[in-house]
């Protein structure tokens, strides 16, 4: 199932990485949707491990799990492309409040976002959804 190869359903992993200044959120290069960073899994890498290696990727931070262990809060079933289906695990992930710094290979789009900015800014339903859920209350 963590193979994109093998078959048509396999498991990516993702970040909902948050910090002081709020959410961080990107427009995908390709899809150009204001997501979280993610990504398919690398062989022998864990769907947590994944989500913090592309976080770090996309992001250009330093981020770490949000605790003392990789918190799973929320799992989304989209199409992917190529026909295949993503079945997405979703990390939260402590960024920090450094400003992002993405390489040169990865989307420039990308910023901080107080929580109510980044629910409006996502492109996902699902991925609102789960954005308020997590939002911090006062």
């Amino acid at each position: 199932p963590f193979d994109q190869d093998a078959d048509p359903v396999h498991v990516t992993g993702s970040a909902i990485v948050v910090g002081p200044r709020g959410v961080m959120l990107l427009r995908h290069k390709r899809l150009g949707f204001w997501l979280q960073p993610g990504g398919h899994i690398d062989a022998d890498e864990t769907p947590w491990d994944a989500a913090l290696r592309e976080a770090r990727e996309e992001t250009g931070l330093d981020v770490r799990f949000a605790g003392d262990w990789p918190r799973l809060v929320h799992v989304d079933v989209h199409p992917g492309g190529r026909g295949h289906t993503h079945l997405d695990l979703r990390y939260l992930i402590d960024g920090g409040d450094a400003h992002p710094a993405p390489g040169s290979d990865e989307s420039q789009e990308i910023g901080w976002f107080d929580w109510d900015a980044a629910v409006v800014r996502a492109d996902d339903d699902r991925l609102r959804a789960a954005l308020r859920s997590l939002r911090p209350t006062s």
